[in-house]
């Protein structure tokens, strides 16, 4: 039977001290940092892409996916690639404290001291969390990353050869000149039809905000500008005074928007939002289950059971308990 399968392979995680998470990452070095494949090249150079050039991550729980993002020919943002979620813990919303296993939702940036080549989990790297605006607002927790394993206790896990191909990107990047790459992490993606499915959910004035900052990037395929102030994320702002130093307090005058045409652009995006959200049903309950697993492993781990999804997932050699953590799927569809 399939839930006593999973609760097995949930205990002998626990009994492994595997579901920690992200905590204390720092290990012995399993393998070298990986390197820029000939084959991710070649995919740039088809994309008119350079190696060097700049990188943005956008990663969204609710679709298990990660998006690498990466400056073309034309000196915007492109999409290079999707990568399939292996695990993420938690549910849809921001983390506020540590110990509740939420992966968190917001706008980080990340610099080369936050990549870790010896992770206990293949590779690395520390989203920032808390960033400032999490910090005043008194949430907790530290060590959140991406990594390997496929094994969530409030980060990103992607497989060995996912995480590894991401790292590489983005740390050629950061050779490359670039000072610190952007994390975008979001709930789902941010349509106005996801939108309203979760009008009721209470989340909703924090996804608000994130869908400003989510629909500047798609409408300008340009890194937003990221500033907080009035306990909120501000989007291409510049300030008297230079950046706001309280996160909490007031906003100080604006001395310059955003271009006019992306105001028009964001105005009308936000007329379509208030009118799916008058005319759509409010869900009862949002009640959502424990994390997620992007829908290929999940068929994965149905097809071929435990060990084809352990085989999946791991490219390098770990210690003899380390593969039971690829298998921690707490919850039963």
């Amino acid at each position: 039977m399939r839930l006593p399968l999973l609760a097995r392979l949930a205990a002998a995680a626990v009994a492994g001290g595997l579901l920690a998470g992200c905590m204390a990452m720092d290990v012995a070095s399993l393998a070298e940092a990986p390197q820029l494949s000939n084959k991710v090249k070649a995919e740039m150079a088809k994309k008119k892409m350079r190696p060097e050039s700049p990188v943005l991550v956008r990663i969204f729980k609710q679709e298990s996916e990660l998006e690498v993002w990466k400056v073309d020919a034309s000196g915007q943002y492109a999409l290079f690639k999707t990568y399939p979620m292996c695990r993420w813990s938690g549910k849809l919303g921001p983390k506020k404290k540590s110990g509740d296993r939420q992966a968190p939702e917001g706008f980080y940036h990340v610099s080369a001291g936050m990549l870790n080549p010896n992770s206990q989990y293949y590779v690395s790297f520390n989203l920032g969390y808390p960033n400032r605006l999490e910090s005043a607002l008194g949430y907790t927790g530290e060590a959140l990353m991406v990594h390997g394993a496929c094994s969530s206790s409030g980060c990103y896990a992607m497989t060995d050869q996912g995480v590894g191909e991401i790292y590489a990107i983005v740390q050629r990047a950061l050779e490359g000149g670039q000072q610190r790459f952007q994390v975008q992490a979001y709930p789902f993606r941010m349509t106005t039809q996801n939108m309203a499915k979760h009008r009721g959910d209470p989340n909703m004035p924090f996804w608000r905000t994130l869908k400003e900052g989510y629909d500047a990037f798609a409408f300008t395929r340009k890194q937003p500008k990221v500033s907080v102030c009035g306990g909120r994320y501000v989007f291409n702002k510049e300030f008297d005074g230079g950046e706001p130093s309280d996160p909490l307090a007031q906003c100080p005058a604006a001395l310059s928007e955003p271009a006019t045409d992306l105001v028009a652009k964001l105005g009308a995006e936000q007329k379509k939002l208030e009118a799916a959200l008058a005319t759509t049903t409010t869900v009862s309950s949002f009640a959502y289950m424990d994390g997620g697993m992007h829908p290929s492993f999940r068929t994965l781990l149905k097809q071929q059971g435990a060990k084809g999804l352990a085989a999946r997932i791991s490219r390098t050699k770990y210690p003899v308990s380390r593969p039971e953590a690829a298998l921690a799927d707490p919850y039963d569809d």
